[in-house]
């Protein structure tokens, strides 16, 4: 069907089709015939879609005609008995030309710069040298892009070079007669290319939904009109089925809403999207990745708020975005809809949050929604307890090996796990052990750094430690550092000053940097050896000739310049 609605359109506004495109509607038309065979044949199945093949034209006498006038994009000479004399004329006008071409090219070759016949401007020609144009008879027809060649016809065949040119284009209408004699043929077959075109799109679309369901070994979900579902083992198509641990659920009239909780990594979202997705895989006519029994209705609405929404684009954080989605959904939701709502009221305080999600589910409940939504609230867990219409559920987590098991069981709250997942993933037992007293409200224990009280609730005044030396101060005259962003190399020739300044010596200028836009890269010690004298680096000649004088006796003329003086006139 490739260009199939182009080239109809062409043909129906009274253009002339070309070769190729001729050549594109009868592939059209023999497809369409071998479709109507096939499904012919296939009609002792039982299948429905067999059916389809009765209402499709094999278009033979169309493709027929444009088979037998049109080969490799070009109109055959059968295609006429004009069209076949016109060119068996051509052809004999054509070996005339030729031979007296030949003739000349042999009579005189000192003439010629090559021995070849040329068409040049529509005419025969032979390839003159310049110094001899005036020496051959004929006529110049066009001349090289180096001047030197002319292009001449011979006057021994000008007759007979006019005669081919004229029979050329009665060649060019009958031509252009048959181009629009078969388009003519395409635009009265519009009916049936068009009828055919429904088919074939149809059938299509059939075909790519049956391989997609041999893909997935999906089945035909039971369709209701009541507000009822039922997953058997349904699986995520994008999950790998044989690893991936099958879910199952259902959501009745009396119980139309499950709120799933459990661990991080155990398989909430997961749920909440595999029930979404084939739900609307069903109402758009595909087999769903479940088992046999499952049941699914239809809905007016999929009102989803699942994942991180931020952007900083639009001003939106985590909560923000949340309640976004969450105001847009709470605006549609209604008797017909199915809401999926993933980790609700995350994103702010634990508090506030909590009551937002009670309220939000609440809201969603009274208005008779079907309802699948995750949280790790307790309170929502124990909201759901209480709640008419909506049930608990949770994702199993095996605390021997300390993985998700990824099943789901309805009608139990589950546990977050978070302290049994950060110990999967390693952190240290201490810290864990910290985490675990937090959780469970007992005593924080004191920060080392923290001077115990006396027994009147005094702080007793500890021992001053030896203060630590700041970031700033750690830097050293001597060490090699880098500057960021730039990245630039550079050794500190003064170390930091009361605002944390250090002057940076790169290459042979000096520059005052933030002691937060610098890192050592090696320290002094592993550079120079002990008491080096670093006014070899940094100090100019001049500088250290002065120093060398004033150490000796007094001198007016003997002036050290200084660097940050120097810098300050610079600005």
């Amino acid at each position: 069907m490739e260009e199939a609605e182009r080239v109809l359109a062409l043909a129906l506004s009274g253009g002339m089709l070309s070769g190729p495109e001729l050549e594109s509607a009868a592939r059209f038309a023999a497809a369409c015939e071998r479709m109507r065979r096939y499904l012919s044949s296939a009609e002792g199945t039982g299948a429905d879609i067999a059916l389809v093949g009765r209402g499709i034209d094999g278009l033979s006498d169309l493709r027929g005609e444009i088979e037998n006038c049109i080969r490799g994009g070009e109109v055959d000479s059968g295609a006429s008995n004009t069209l076949r004399d016109l060119r068996r004329r051509m052809d004999s006008v054509k070996a005339q030309i030729q031979t007296r071409l030949s003739a000349s090219l042999s009579h005189r070759p000192q003439l010629f710069s090559d021995s070849v016949v040329v068409m040049r401007a529509g005419r025969y020609a032979l390839p003159v040298k310049r110094m001899y144009r005036n020496e051959f008879q004929g006529t110049v027809v066009d001349i090289s892009s180096s001047g030197g060649t002319v292009f001449m016809e011979p006057a021994s065949v000008r007759k007979l070079s006019d005669e081919w040119a004229e029979l050329h284009m009665e060649e060019e209408n009958e031509i252009r007669r048959v181009l629009y004699a078969l388009s003519g043929l395409v635009a009265d077959s519009a009916p049936s290319i068009r009828r055919n075109m429904e088919a074939m799109e149809s059938l299509d679309f059939a075909f790519a939904k049956a391989q997609l369901s041999r893909q997935m070994s999906a089945v035909a979900p039971e369709i209701t009109a009541k507000r009822s579902l039922r997953l058997v083992n349904a699986r995520h198509p994008l999950l790998n089925p044989a690893s991936c641990v099958p879910l199952s659920l259902e959501l009745t009239d009396k119980a139309r809403g499950i709120v799933i909780t459990g661990p991080n990594t155990g398989g909430k979202t997961v749920a909440l999207k595999t029930l979404g997705l084939l739900a609307l895989m069903a109402q758009c006519g595909l087999h769903v990745s479940a088992g046999e029994g499952t049941r699914l209705c239809l809905f007016d609405a999929y009102l989803c708020d699942v994942g991180d929404g931020q952007s900083i684009a639009e001003n939106l954080s985590t909560f923000s975005s949340h309640m976004t989605r969450v105001k847009d959904i709470l605006e549609k939701a209604g008797p017909e809809s199915l809401v999926l709502l993933d980790e609700l009221g995350s994103g702010t305080d634990p508090a506030e949050g909590m009551g937002l999600a009670v309220a939000v589910l609440e809201e969603v409940r009274l208005r008779g929604s079907m309802l699948v939504a995750t949280t790790h609230y307790p309170e929502v867990k124990a909201y759901c307890e209480s709640a008419e219409g909506l049930l608990n559920a949770r994702m199993c987590f095996n605390e021997e090996t300390l993985a998700p098991t990824y099943q789901l069981e309805v009608g139990q709250a589950g546990k977050s796990c978070a302290l049994a997942i950060a110990r999967r993933i390693g952190l240290p037992e201490p810290l864990l052990e910290r985490a675990r007293q937090y959780s469970a409200g007992e005593a924080l224990p004191v920060p080392q750094n923290s001077a115990p009280k006396s027994p009147q609730g005094q702080r007793i005044q500890a021992a001053k430690e030896p203060a630590r030396p700041t970031r700033a101060q750690s830097f050293a005259l001597g060490d090699c550092v880098m500057i960021y962003p730039a990245r630039e190399v550079g050794i500190v020739c003064q170390t930091a000053d009361g605002r944390g300044m250090l002057m940076v010596q790169i290459q042979k200028n000096k520059r005052s940097v933030n002691h937060k836009r610098l890192k050592r890269i090696a320290p002094a010690e592993e550079m120079y050896p002990e008491d080096y004298d670093f006014s070899v680096v940094f100090d100019s000649v001049q500088n250290r000739k002065a120093r060398r004088v004033l150490s000796k006796r007094h001198d007016p003329n003997a002036v050290i310049e200084l660097e940050q003086e120097k810098m300050e006139q610079k600005k």
